[in-house]
């Protein structure tokens, strides 16, 4: 499998990688700027690798042609998910994963972060991953195939540092959507560090500053 084209920001020789996925109809651009305001210790050894999700036609978006990880009938808890999309794009993760290792990045020292659609496959992909990952950062985000994860889920990973934020005010993934995907995960026995911030579906400030102090602890 090819790698997906991606923004790399950072050193060749880096100790750790963050891997973030942006959101629907966005582009590996879009958090560019997040990463260079946030502040953590080991950020001089990090790696930022922010891939373009592959265009296709979005029935959400009545089948217009766009940068998406999977396609999206609804966002809601009945909608019912594209597995194969959402599979194939977590297939596409894991060969990154595996680039950063081949450039001599331990597993245990990448993040996988993603907002909106690219959180829903930074979940998908982290929560499965066989290896020990350094932590997950799903951001305004939610929970697909669930009815999966049981039987999927990684071992290695049961005990992930997890961070999950939402905008009590988001009109596009509903906050009670992120909520349910929180005590669901909660209910399959994860611990998750919960924030939210008076906001849309968006990044604020705290936020930015909440994710920094995240990375240093997961990155050290």
């Amino acid at each position: 499998m090819s790698l997906l084209p991606s923004v790399v920001l950072g050193p060749e020789n880096a100790e750790y990688s963050v891997i973030w996925l942006h959101g629907l109809g966005a582009d590996g651009h879009d958090f560019e700027p997040i990463a260079a305001e946030l502040d953590f210790p080991t950020k001089s050894k990090t790696r930022f690798i922010f891939p373009h999700a592959p265009s296709r036609p979005v029935t959400i978006n009545n089948g217009y042609v766009m940068p998406a990880w999977y396609d999206i009938v609804a966002i809601d808890k009945q909608a019912q998910d594209d597995e194969q999309g959402i599979r194939a794009s977590q297939k596409q993760i894991v060969s990154l994963i595996e680039h950063e290792n081949s450039l001599g990045v331990d597993t245990k020292k990448i993040v996988i972060a993603g907002f909106s659609q690219g959180g829903a496959i930074a979940l998908q992909t982290a929560l499965r991953y066989p290896e020990t990952l350094a932590g997950l950062l799903a951001l305004s985000t939610y929970l697909t195939l669930y009815d999966s994860l049981e039987k999927e889920m990684s071992s290695k990973n049961r005990s992930i540092p997890l961070m999950m934020a939402h905008g009590e005010y988001d009109p596009v993934v509903p906050f009670d959507l992120a909520a349910l995907s929180k005590q669901r995960l909660i209910d399959r026995g994860y611990s998750i560090d919960w924030k939210t911030y008076s906001m849309e579906h968006s990044v604020c400030p705290q936020e930015i500053v909440d994710i920094g102090r995240w990375l240093g602890k997961v990155l050290a």
